[in-house]
C-alpha cells in the first residue's frame, strides 16, 4: 500500500509538471511572431510534453486498477478522468493558439513582401542626382575610413616605439638589480667573515685572560702559601 501511495504521488507530480510545461508552451505559441521555423520548434516541444503527460496518466490509471479497496480505486479513476479532461482542454487551446499564430505570421510575411515591393519601387524612382549624392557619400566615407586607418597605423607605430623603450628600461633595471644582488652577496660574505673574526678574537682574549688569572693565582699561592 505504501508503495502504491508513492507511485500515485510521483504520477501526480509529473502530471502537474507536464501540464504546466504545456500551458507555458501554448503561451509561447500565442506570442510567437515568426519565423515559421520557430513555431515548428515550439510545436515539437508541445507534442513531446503531451506524449509524456499521456504516459503518466496511463500509469496513474494502471495504479488505480491495482488498488485493493474499491473506494481508493474509484478515487484514482476520478483523478484520471480529471487529468484527461484537462489534457483535452490544453489540446483545444493548443490548436487555437496555433491558428492565431499562423494567421499572424502570414499577415506579417505579406506585409513584409508589400514593404519590400514599395522599397523596390522607390529605389527605381531614384534620380541621377540621388545616385550622384550616394556616390559622393560613399567616396567621403571611404576617405574617412582611410584617414582613420592612417591614424591607427600611426598610433600602432607609437605604441611599438613605446614598447621598445619600455623593454630597454626593463632590461636596464634588470641589469641594475643583478649588480645590486652581487653587491649585497659580497657584503653578506664580508659581514660573515668579520663576524667569524670577531668571535675568534673574543675567544683568544678569553684564553689570554684565563691564562693571566691562572698565573696570578699561581704566584699568590707560592707567596702566601709556600708550604702547600
Amino acid at each position: 500500500m505504501a508503495s502504491s501511495d508513492v507511485n500515485v504521488r510521483i504520477c501526480e507530480q509529473e502530471i502537474l509538471k507536464y501540464d504546466l510545461e504545456i500551458k507555458a508552451l501554448i503561451q509561447d505559441i500565442t506570442e510567437c511572431t515568426g519565423p515559421q521555423g520557430k513555431l515548428t520548434e515550439i510545436n515539437a516541444d508541445v507534442k513531446k510534453s503531451f506524449h509524456n503527460l499521456r504516459l503518466r496518466i496511463q500509469d496513474l490509471e494502471q495504479t488505480a486498477m491495482e488498488q485493493d479497496k474499491e473506494s481508493d480505486k474509484q478515487a484514482l479513476i476520478r483523478q484520471v478522468e480529471g487529468h484527461r479532461k484537462q489534457m483535452l482542454s490544453n489540446q483545444t487551446a493548443w490548436r487555437k493558439a496555433n491558428l492565431a499564430s499562423k494567421l499572424s505570421i502570414d499577415k506579417m510575411e505579406k506585409q513584409a513582401l508589400l514593404n519590400g515591393a514599395d522599397c523596390a519601387v522607390r529605389e527605381r524612382k531614384m534620380t541621377k542626382e540621388g545616385l550622384s549624392q550616394t556616390n559622393s557619400d560613399i567616396t567621403e566615407n571611404l576617405m574617412s575610413i582611410s584617414r582613420m586607418m592612417a591614424q591607427q597605423v600611426q598610433q600602432s607605430e607609437e605604441s611599438i616605439t613605446s614598447l621598445a623603450t619600455s623593454s630597454r628600461t626593463i632590461q636596464e633595471t634588470n641589469e641594475e638589480f643583478k649588480t645590486m644582488t652581487g653587491t649585497i652577496q659580497l657584503g653578506r660574505k664580508l659581514i660573515t667573515k668579520y663576524n667569524r673574526r670577531e668571535l675568534t678574537d673574543k675567544l683568544l682574549i678569553f684564553l689570554a685572560l684565563a691564562l693571566f688569572l691562572a698565573t696570578v693565582l699561581y704566584i699568590l699561592k707560592k707567596r702566601l702559601f709556600p708550604f702547600l
